[in-house]
């Protein structure tokens, strides 16, 4: 038996990376995965079925309304239920000066990370309240211990914004037995970076610059794989976890602590 077999899964951003890694992974524990992208997510659905779970893909733009609850209804309609929530999606978006920053290019980082974080819990509360589950945010360090990435403005607003939202929602949905847990990545090799717009940072200086060492722990050099991220999603998923919620979880090998 797997740490989450038989459980009901949504996954966002599940095309590649931390959502493709960590899809997998729960399949391989067990459960039915519903993969929620604007990408292509028909290599990660060929992975799961591999693994002799279910996958269903759902071409989705994460920041809207209809289209995010069209999804889960559809996941609800097809399983009966959703026991498990990654809500993943996100982008590093326009990295610029404040000063620089065009408006609109700041609401769409806040758009893809913080609001579509609000409706995948918003729009899995009514299939999650019967049985309870598991809700995991994908935020990160840089949004609650590290802001020395110039430039990153709006993708540490919302990362910030998931950590708040995460904690109030825990709160609020305990009575349910949803947990709510943020899980908070250092540097990940993932293609995030593919939607990095940098534009003028070489104009903003940090006050003090810090070398690490580079004979320095490889702990702390060494970017995490994404099956990293995956393994704690898992745990925070499975009973193993049944009395964490409204905690933040660091998966950095201390390096926002440099």
């Amino acid at each position: 038996m797997g740490l989450v077999s038989n459980k009901i899964a949504v996954v966002t951003g599940a095309a590649s990376g931390i959502g493709q890694a960590s899809a997998i992974k729960l399949a391989q524990e067990g459960a039915n995965v519903a993969l929620i992208d604007l990408q292509d997510t028909s290599e990660t659905k060929r992975l799961i079925e591999k693994e002799g779970a279910s996958a269903l893909c759902f071409e989705t733009d994460v920041s809207d309304p209809e289209q995010m609850q069209k999804s889960f209804s559809a996941t609800a309609k097809e399983w009966g239920r959703i026991d498990i929530v990654l809500a993943n999606a996100g982008m590093n978006g326009t990295v610029a000066p404040i000063e620089d920053m065009e408006p609109h290019k700041w609401d769409k980082t806040i758009e893809t990370n913080l609001r579509s974080t609000f409706l995948s819990v918003k729009y899995a509360i009514p299939h999650m309240k019967e049985q309870g589950g598991s809700i995991i945010i994908t935020s990160s360090v840089n949004g609650n211990r590290t802001f020395s990435n110039m430039g990153m403005t709006a993708y540490s607003s919302s990362k910030a914004g998931q950590m708040a939202f995460g904690k109030m929602a825990a709160l609020e949905l305990a009575g349910y037995k949803i947990r709510v847990n943020i899980m908070c990545p250092g540097y990940v090799e993932t293609n995030i970076f593919d939607r990095t717009y940098t534009e003028g940072v070489e104009k903003i200086e940090l006050p003090v610059k810090v070398e690490m060492d580079e004979s320095a722990d490889t702990l702390l050099n060494q970017p995490a794989k994404a099956e990293k991220a995956a393994d704690l999603v898992v745990f925070l998923a499975s009973e193993k976890s049944s009395h964490i919620s409204g905690s933040e979880i660091y998966l950095d090998g201390a390096q926002s602590l440099m």
